[in-house]
């Protein structure tokens, strides 16, 4: 029906009589009053001038927007202007809604202003004269009728002065045309659902969010549109007609417009918030979360702090002390930790921002901290000084629940960067649970890791199988601190990684100060002086000063460390799968010792390498060492909240496998032979 209106209304516009010019820049159709108005009558050879078209149809009539929907037809504008000039197209403003006979019309049914510019050759001189010819369809909700007005106005080559007045109409006109969004949306369109992400602030304020399309035939314009919150965009969903190669249009939130140009992507459906709390699902997640913590106690990047733990578990075992207020104390520690982590995660994710776990390593200058304090564990460790305060140094080596506290603190926050099995999905539900929920998770996960130590606290028998304490426990602390010097190698390592040379020479430069003023402060110590700490305070707030001067390196193209990988992107997925490859795409980070282990040890192996070769499987790495916003909301879609992610795409199937997290050869081998 709407193309059979469309026909009849193309044949009208053929047969329409020209409405004579009127003088002034003024033309009368007869249902739509039209003038061209320019914002200088004298503008400077070579320059661009803007025109405005101010249209102002008559009561109950409208005219349309440039793509009019289901019925209508856009204006046609035709130009006669000087040699060597040339005018852009019009740029128009947010149209209204009209739905007559359950079909959408995008029109103005009252005055409305484009605006074009007009490019002037650097030779014009005396008289400009422009002359537009305007062919449009004007209608009522019943009635539809073809108008052409013919526009003139004339120019005089000039100074360029703008008048204020003129330029203050102007600018409250511009400020009715959508604006560029420079950030690209993302669409998916499957099984007749059209889907559109579009970067948004979180903390701006969206209530009446309306998608108009550009690109044709792409979307039912009758269907009603449904939008989301998700993070730091809006997810809208409507009714599809075809899956276009590229999408545009203009998203109207509140009256003011975005031009919005999308590609191809995944965009998941956003999950509707409950009413209710899903108290099983929350429960289910809570007890992963507490599996996970625990075998996160034998994941590879827990290993660089088991100096710490071990002993822990030493004094533990002196019944002389406290275990019970010990074990206590550790897992405070280790559960406030997770606590502040995962509360200042929802929050920041509540504020709009894309981060996901771990998040707080995606800074070089908190990779700068935690390389000064593992440097000065690993010292302490090694006997370099014994200074009695500040406590969470020396303490958690000794007896004293803020030692314990310590440890399990700084256990928390180093161990925690990797995602184990278990611990994945459970963080993944946390993100979308109620806070409360997600907040029971992540101390769910904090428990799990110290429920070792609340079991060597509480247990007598487990304690009974240790060693006593003894003259070893100073050898031992001698020798568990070369796993903390080779944490402190590999975070110097990360540094540079993310804030180049010129940042991890810093960090050196910073930890040897550091190093210096402990040294000096041992030395005072073992020969008996009273305040032996004061020497380093100076020193050690020097080095704490190199933190403010580390920043980012610039974003580099870093070569692929396998043979023929690809940086990760949604659209060179869709191209690889549209291809019918099958594809392995990875989500890594430098400070993520599971990746580096799992790269090292499999990925990056020769018989991996040769497998996947052939295979002809395509490999994309998302690297998201800086925590990069789309990487992240990639990530969560798959019900995860940090890396490590490894995901095989099998031709032929429309959703991924979801590799485990500690991978082997003969996994990526079997799946590259089987396609």
């Amino acid at each position: 029906m709407a193309q059979l209106r469309f026909a009849l209304m193309s044949l009208f516009l053929l047969l329409g009589t020209v409405v004579p010019a009127a003088a002034q820049g003024f033309a009368k159709g007869p249902h739509v009053r039209s003038e061209l108005v320019a914002e200088t009558a004298t503008p400077k050879a070579g320059s661009d001038v803007t025109l405005a078209l101010v249209s102002t149809p008559d009561p109950k009539w409208h005219a349309y927007w440039q793509n009019p929907g289901d019925a209508g037809l856009p204006a046609e504008a035709h130009w006669t202007l000087p040699a060597g000039a040339r005018a852009d197209d019009f740029r128009y403003p947010v149209p209204q809604r009209l739905l007559i006979a359950g079909l959408m019309n995008y029109v103005y049914e009252g005055t409305f202003v484009r605006l074009t510019k007009l490019h002037i050759p650097a030779g014009a001189t005396g008289s400009f004269p422009v002359k537009l010819k305007l062919d449009y369809l004007v209608c009522t909700d019943t009635l539809c009728v073809p108008e052409k007005a013919a526009l003139e106005t004339s120019l005089t080559i000039g100074d360029g002065a703008i008048d204020p007045a003129t330029r203050a109409k102007f600018d409250g006109w511009r400020a009715k045309l959508p604006k560029p969004l420079s950030t690209p949306a993302t669409f998916q369109a499957e099984g007749g659902t059209l889907r559109i992400a579009v970067p948004y602030p979180a903390g701006a304020a969206a209530k009446d969010v309306y998608f108009y399309p550009l690109t044709a035939n792409t979307v039912e314009y009758a269907a009603p549109q449904t939008v989301a919150r998700d993070g730091d965009r809006l997810v809208l969903e409507t009714k599809s007609r075809t899956a276009p190669a590229a999408l545009e249009g203009v998203l109207a939130i509140d009256g003011q417009g975005l031009t919005v140009t999308a590609r191809p992507g995944a965009v998941p459906p956003v999950k509707p918030a409950s009413a209710a709390t899903p108290w099983l699902a929350a429960i289910g997640a809570f007890f992963a979360a507490v599996l996970g913590g625990l075998i996160l106690n034998v994941m590879p990047c827990v290993f660089p702090i088991l100096s710490l733990k071990a002993l822990s578990l030493a004094k533990a075992n002196d019944d002389q002390g406290s275990p019970r207020a010990e074990a206590l104390a550790y897992t405070a520690g280790v559960v406030a930790v997770c606590l502040a982590l995962g509360g200042l995660l929802l929050g920041l994710r509540a504020a709009g921002a894309t981060v996901g776990w771990a998040f707080q390593l995606q800074d070089p200058r908190v990779i700068l901290v935690l390389l000064l304090l593992v440097a000065a564990i690993a010292f302490n460790l090694a006997g370099l000084f014994e200074i009695t305060t500040p406590a969470f140094v020396n303490r958690a080596a000794s007896k004293g629940h803020g030692g314990a506290f310590a440890t399990g603190a700084l256990a928390a926050f180093i161990a925690t960067p990797c995602t184990g099995p278990f611990m994945a999905s459970a963080l993944g539900a946390a993100l979308v649970l109620p806070w409360f929920a997600g907040l029971a998770i992540f101390g769910g996960l904090g428990l799990g890791i110290a429920l070792p130590f609340l079991l060597l606290g509480f247990v007598p028998a487990f304690r009974r199988k240790l060693p006593k304490p003894g003259a070893w426990m100073a050898t031992m602390r001698h020798i568990l601190s070369i796993p903390m010097f080779l944490t402190a190698l590999a975070l110097a390592w990360v540094l540079g990684k993310q804030a180049g040379v010129d940042g991890m020479t810093i960090g050196l430069a910073a930890t040897l100060l550091a190093t210096l003023g402990l040294w000096w402060a041992g030395a005072r110590q073992a020969k008996g002086r009273s305040r032996a700490w004061l020497p380093a305070v100076p020193l050690v707030l020097l080095a704490l000063g190199g933190v403010a001067l580390v920043r980012p390196a610039p974003a580099g193209g870093a070569p692929a460390a396998i043979a023929g990988a690809e940086p990760f992107s949604e659209a060179r997925l869709a191209e690889l799968r549209a291809q019918g490859r099958p594809v392995f795409a990875y989500f890594t980070a430098d400070w993520c010792l599971t990746c580096k282990v799992n790269e090292k040890a499999v990925i990056e192996t020769a018989a991996v390498e040769q497998a996947l070769h052939d295979g002809k499987v395509a490999v994309l790495v998302g690297d998201w060492t800086n925590g990069d916003a789309t990487l992240g909301r990639f990530i969560e879609a798959h019900n995860r909240a940090g890396v490590p992610l490894y995901l095989w795409y099998k031709p032929g199937q429309d959703a991924p496998e979801v590799l485990p997290q500690v991978l082997t050869q003969d996994l990526l081998a079997s799946r590259a032979k089987g396609g």
